[in-house]
């Protein structure tokens, strides 16, 4: 890897605990890394080591790789690691091993390239878990290839870009439940305690029949500024992942799918149908493929819907809650950053002293539950398989992104027959590959134009 391959990259706009690689704030994550050395092996099950690759070496990836040891309940390491970049890689191979030690035991088992995670998967055992935290667009073929080696796999939002990788993790999914392999899906807060006691408060009819629900995720982002001129196109591309519609979904689908998986789950079905509005400000220096704002309604079969109200505008009101409204009177379902913050309200007033019950604070984060569950499951031989219900969360983001996009009211059987893709020859990709999209003469990328754009 050259040099100039790996310069340029964009910091995420997001403050989370992925971001503890790239700001260096660890503090406190030592206790965790101690907890999880110290937690016994209890049953004979737990005894076996599992072995993690870690395919996708950025802070999101690694931080990843903190939850899990901080929740292994039995012998864990991390055994081979797999990234495009090197720098990266090298990055996230010094903060952990300086965290974490002899679990960190990767020595000859670091690989670089397109081709990489093969080879890191190659290194696992049936039983071991092939970590997929990359680029959504090499999400689907990597999640096959871990799945014909028997391998389990947590894989990481978002899933896929557009509907042929919706269709891949699907059917990807049906070959591991057939080979009982297990599968964890990055939607995090399916695993929240606070969430599913209120989903059951609702079942038993507290809130009475849901009318609407309404999330939001309204927060800065920077733009995206001018590529440097010894940085080559297809990794600039890369680096810059939720910039680029081919190689994350975009910004939208990459980030919100998390409310719009909330919205689905409260309604527990899968929309009929999308449409919605968006644009930029007239003063946008913007290079990126992404609007400004997004305003998405998803129809249920039912009728209601569900709402996700964004902007990425600095200097302007921010929001990041999901609410809930039913017949009966309102709820609170998250908070900032996904905190499971869930109160049941008086009535329809969102209100802190409108308040009539509320959940206490939740002794995991929803990323550290979700890998207690996963590892109960391994360890346990326990059903686990989010694949589907992962890709379809996916799919009802993607609906709602094309929706924006293009003007026009996007069905949910339209977008599962679709043969769109942003990026066709993306399993042939090499470092040699041009990227499926180029900048315009001012250094400007393809931005969605309601009306002349297409991507079902």
């Amino acid at each position: 890897m050259s040099a100039s391959a790996r310069k340029g990259e964009e910091r995420s706009p997001h403050t989370t605990r992925r971001d503890f690689l790239v700001t260096g704030g660890m503090a406190g994550v030592g206790a965790l890394a101690l907890m999880a050395r110290a937690v016994p092996a209890v049953h004979a099950a737990e005894s076996h080591t599992i072995r993690l690759a870690l395919i996708g070496c950025g802070g999101r990836g690694s931080g990843a790789v903190k939850d899990a040891f901080s929740v292994a309940n039995g012998p864990v390491e991390l055994y081979a690691m797999a990234d495009i970049f090197e720098d990266r890689l090298e990055s996230s191979r010094k903060v952990l091993s300086d965290m974490y030690g002899q679990q960190v035991n990767v020595e000859g088992r670091c690989f670089v390239g397109f081709d990489a995670y093969k080879h890191a998967i190659d290194c696992l055992r049936p039983g071991d878990v092939a970590m997929l935290t990359g680029y959504a667009a090499f999400r689907p073929m990597q999640l096959e290839y871990a799945v014909s080696k028997g391998v389990n796999v947590f894989m990481e939002k978002s899933f896929a870009c557009d509907p042929v990788g919706v269709r891949r993790v699907i059917a990807a999914g049906k070959k591991a439940q057939e080979k009982n392999v297990k599968i964890a899906a990055g939607l995090q807060c399916r695993h929240s305690v606070n969430r599913h006691e209120l989903i059951r408060r609702i079942k038993d009819g507290e809130l009475g029949d849901i009318i609407s629900v309404r999330a939001y995720r309204m927060e800065a982002v920077g733009p995206l500024g001018p590529k440097p001129a010894d940085v080559p196109e297809l990794f600039w591309q890369i680096r810059n992942f939720f910039r680029f519609f081919w190689v994350s979904g975009g910004l939208f689908s990459e980030m919100d799918i998390h409310q719009i998986d909330e919205i689905c789950w409260i309604k527990d079905a899968w929309p009929v149908r999308a449409h919605g509005v968006g644009g930029r400000a007239v003063n946008s220096t913007d290079r990126s493929q992404n609007l400004d704002s997004y305003f998405a309604e998803w129809t249920f079969p039912d009728g209601t819907q569900g709402i996700d109200v964004v902007r990425y505008v600095p200097n302007c009101y921010n929001h990041f809650a999901t609410y809930i409204h039913g017949s009966k009177r309102a709820a609170q379902f998250s908070g900032p950053v996904h905190a499971g913050i869930v109160r049941i309200f008086k009535d329809q007033r969102i209100d802190e002293d409108n308040i009539l019950w509320e959940a206490p604070k939740e002794k995991l984060t929803p990323w550290q539950a979700e890998w207690a569950d996963f590892f109960d499951s391994i360890r346990n031989d326990k059903p686990h398989n989010e694949a589907e219900r992962a890709a379809l969360a996916n799919l009802a983001a993607i609906i709602g992104r094309a929706a924006v996009h293009s003007g026009q009211v996007v069905t949910w059987d339209e977008a599962m027959a679709s043969q769109f893709q942003f990026c066709p020859n993306i399993d042939q990709m090499t470092a040699e590959t041009p990227p499926p999209i180029q900048p315009d003469e001012r250094g400007f990328y393809p931005v969605p134009v309601p009306g002349q754009w297409k991507e079902i």
